[in-house]
């Protein structure tokens, strides 16, 4: 194992860390222009860190950048603008 695996493990854990409130709490509000180019983002460098070898980093960078697309889906408020039926299915789905 690589002591950069490690690093970038680590920074993504910090990152999910502070995710995870931001998805759970029903008044946040993140931005599409935010929340959609993080989890891109996210997902590439988990693909690259996967074909470079490094498990760790590319494990924590998916779920972060799944983290982030959970946010564009259910946190963003301009989702519902783009079409009313993704914000009603997105609000249904949300819904406790």
């Amino acid at each position: 194992m690589m002591w950069q695996d490690l690093v970038f493990l680590v920074g993504s854990v910090f990152s999910i860390v502070f995710l995870v409130p931001t998805l759970k709490d029903r008044t946040a509000n993140v931005p599409l222009g935010t929340s959609l180019p993080s989890a891109l983002i996210g997902i590439v460098y988990g693909a690259s860190f996967y074909s470079m070898g490094m498990a760790f980093s590319a494990s924590g960078s998916l779920v972060t950048g799944l983290l982030w697309g959970g946010i564009a889906a259910l946190r963003s408020p301009s989702l519902s603008t783009l079409s009313p039926e993704i914000g009603s299915i997105m609000a249904l789905f949300s819904s406790d």
